[in-house]
């Protein structure tokens, strides 16, 4: 599938003297202007998204950042933000128009401060999510947001989605880690908020209008990131049972026996790890027997004795109740890295199993069975062998409802049932009051499709901001509105 965005600033935006000018700005190595050496950031991941632009900028200040939006804004030049290019709706990939350039963020990755007795630390927009964590440890706190891709993603881009990951449960979305922000809007000006407080009732809260934003209202620059207290004490298990009733059943059960200490209740499909161990080499199962389900569940404590018991005695109980059918817990390291590693390579081996048609989707924690067996009826309906591969945070109503091909179908013919298959999907997810995006965002992939969805006030109030923010149009256009 190829998007394409084409605005009228976009048609302004080659006048003679925009790259000198943007050469003045960062210096002429950091403005790419070459197919080859432009190609890497003009498309996404799953190669669904392709775009053109009219180069690559990569500031290496938020005073760079400031003057190149600043003579964009004057020139009408739109803007594409990108940080690690690991988004999966097109957010960060510029339209077919080629008008546009590309800020790349990247070079902005310094570590401004920690203050472990704030349990705060500052941080670039470029630093890439592994190296925020690694930071964390040094000064032995935990910055508690994790993705599959944090070898690779940046906060700017975390926080512009409002990433989730694994550990919502516990500390909630991006937005639930920052106090402070720093963003250039779209004439150059900055907004200078990196506070470190807790407590502010100073007039509005701007920072979570960026947040979540995907670079249409401003660009962030930098963040004031909370950190938590490292835990001292970790276990991590494997879980058979019969259904996702059943593993709903094992977190209410949780949520009373180990209550905060639950960080992570991810939830894993037998035909999800089926693919896992066909594609891995290094994956092992876990289980003696097979399971219709399985839990990946990971509690942590700041007291360094009793989680293992306690752990032992909520797995005995859920046995005891007939929750679960068998369960395993990492002895070591290694195997905790094992339990990990067969949820966090599912999305990559199937696309080893042909087309997969991808659903990042949220509904009330309860309503998760109800939706799954609706989701698994309709499309095997229309699409007769289809197998339906849902995975993910089941703590927290997030679902990564993905559909893949039947055993020996045609990839192209199946791939391009997907905006039928996405309908599908989508009004069962919205009879249950869920969310088309749970943490992925809008980007290109579901924008036509947002005013369908929200709440017509809520979508004027959206466009007032844009307008408000960026009257000219510049930033991120053709993204989330």
């Amino acid at each position: 599938m190829i998007f394409n965005v084409n605005t009228p600033a976009a048609q302004k935006a080659a006048f003679p003297g925009l790259i000198a000018g943007l050469e003045a700005i960062t210096g002429k190595k950091h403005v790419v202007t070459d197919a080859a050496g432009m190609e890497g950031f003009l498309r996404e991941p799953r190669d669904l998204f392709h775009g053109k632009a009219l180069c690559v900028v990569q500031p290496g200040s938020t005073q760079e950042v400031a003057a190149v939006l600043k003579l964009c804004h004057e020139t009408g030049t739109p803007v594409v933000p990108q940080g690690g290019n690991t988004g999966l709706v097109g957010g960060q990939i510029p339209g077919a128009g080629g008008g546009a350039i590309v800020l790349s963020l990247t070079r902005m990755r310094r570590l401004r401060e920690i203050d472990p007795a704030s349990h705060t630390m500052t941080v670039e927009a470029g630093m890439v999510l592994a190296h925020a964590q690694e930071e964390a440890r040094r000064a032995n706190r935990l910055f508690p947001l994790s993705l599959s891709a944090e070898g690779s993603c940046t906060i700017g881009g975390n926080l512009a989605t409002n990433a989730g990951g694994t550990n919502v449960i516990a500390y909630g979305n991006a937005r639930d880690l920052v106090l402070g922000l720093e963003v250039v809007l779209a004439d150059g000006r900055i907004l200078s908020d990196l506070t470190k407080l807790k407590k502010n009732n100073a007039g509005y809260d701007l920072k979570n209008l960026f947040i979540g934003s995907e670079g249409t209202l401003g660009i962030i620059t930098a963040a004031v990131l909370k950190l938590y207290p490292k835990p001292r004490a970790v276990e991590t298990a494997f879980i058979g049972l019969a259904s996702p009733r059943a593993a709903l059943a094992l977190l209410d059960l949780t949520r009373d026996m180990a209550g905060g200490e639950i960080t992570s209740f991810e939830l894993i499909p037998r035909i999800g790890l089926d693919f896992v161990l066909a594609h891995s080499e290094s994956a092992r199962d876990v289980l003696t027997g097979k399971h219709d389900w399985y839990v990946l569940l990971e509690l942590r404590s700041q007291n360094e004795k009793g989680l293992a018991d306690r752990l032992l005695a909520l797995l005995e109980t859920a046995a005891k109740n007939h929750i679960i059918e068998d369960a395993a817990v990492a002895a070591s390291l290694d195997q905790r890295d094992n339990f990990w590693k067969l949820r966090e390579l599912l999305p990559e081996v199937q696309r080893l199993e042909g087309g997969s048609i991808k659903h990042d989707v949220s509904v009330p924690i309860a309503e998760i069975p109800d939706f799954l067996d609706e989701v698994s009826s309709a499309v095997s309906l229309v699409i007769p062998g289809a197998r339906l591969v849902p995975f993910g945070h089941a703590g927290d109503g997030n679902i990564h409802c993905n559909i893949s091909q039947p055993i020996g179908a045609d990839k192209g013919a199946f791939l391009a049932r997907w905006d039928e298959i996405n309908a599908i999907v989508y009004r069962i997810v919205l009879a249950h009051n869920g969310s088309i995006s749970a943490e992925h965002g809008i980007g290109q992939m579901k924008r036509d499709l947002l005013p369908q969805v929200k709440d017509k006030v809520a979508m004027d109030l959206m466009r007032a901001l844009k307008q408000t923010l960026d009257p000219k149009g510049i930033l991120n256009p053709g993204k989330v509105l």
